[in-house]
């Protein structure tokens, strides 16, 4: 268990939308060096608790700090400028502008001063190119549009946009989700790579299966509450997955398939047995 005070943490925090209760009292924590796995299915919360970590939402109750030190951020602006950073599935990215447009996106870096200020573009490309490269990808011209790489490759020039400008708190929000098996690995190495760089990663998913080789943490939600922190050590990734499912579920699911596969034989014997 690593002692030192999380770079992000979430006390007991509540959020409502007039009735509609989206989190209930959710507690959470990452260190600097670590992934911590936010696992839930589709509508238990995952994306409410996302805004809320980034500052598009406020939380209706509970506390937030970041290093140690309590904030409440007004605007997703100033979530960044505590280093927390969050990649969001659509990306935020315009698939005809070039990869350095948008890794830059408006903060190219500049030459001259005044009225003869203009951007640098090649330096802008270098910073670029040599980015993308560090997580192991060949971009062999940064003007390319954006949308010629592929979905994995796509992430990871987000992930490295968010990186390069000072994130210490990397929120990930379903990375893999829309990605084959070659591209997602291309995604979790490089999740892997910051946690070794020391940034604080939360990695958002519903697929248990990405999210478990790259964990050190995790934190699974089900209809806004959480049903428990855990290290990988103290939890099965079979248990994960029946936590996320519900054990009682997946057995009722299993019986009735099984019923749908027997013989019209086989139900009328059984139905025979029960009735004597």
């Amino acid at each position: 268990m690593n002692d030192t005070v999380p770079m992000i943490e979430m006390r007991h925090v509540s959020k409502h939308f007039g009735n509609v209760i989206a989190l209930n009292d959710v507690s959470l924590h990452v260190h600097a060096g670590e992934v911590m796995c936010l696992l839930g299915d589709n509508g238990a919360g995952k994306s409410t608790l996302i805004k809320t970590l980034s500052g598009v939402h406020k939380p209706t109750s509970g506390e937030m700090r970041v290093s140690g030190e309590p904030v409440r951020f007004k605007s997703p602006a100033y979530a960044l400028d505590s280093g927390i950073a969050t990649v969001f599935q659509d990306l935020a990215m315009i698939p005809l502008m070039s990869i350095t447009r948008n890794f830059f996106m408006g903060r190219e870096p500049t030459v001259g001063w005044g009225p003869l200020k203009r951007i640098d573009w090649k330096q802008a490309d270098r910073i670029a190119m040599e980015e993308m490269a560090r997580i192991g990808i060949d971009v062999r011209d940064p003007s390319q549009p954006v949308g010629t790489l592929s979905g994995g490759e796509r992430q990871c020039v987000a992930i490295a946009r968010a990186v390069y400008f000072g994130a210490k708190v990397l929120i990930l929000d379903e990375p893999t989700s829309a990605l084959g098996v070659k591209q997602a690995s291309v995604v979790l190495r490089y999740i892997a790579k910051a946690r070794n760089d020391g940034l604080a990663v939360i990695f958002i998913t519903h697929n248990v299966h990405h999210a478990y080789p790259v964990a050190d943490a995790f934190t699974l939600l089900k209809r806004g509450t959480s049903l428990g922190y855990f290290r990988k050590s103290e939890i099965s990734r079979e248990e994960v997955l029946n936590m996320m499912a519900g054990g009682a579920e997946l057995e009722s699911l299993d019986a009735e398939l099984a019923e749908f596969q027997r013989t019209p034989a086989e139900s009328q014997t059984a139905s025979r047995a029960a009735i004597s």
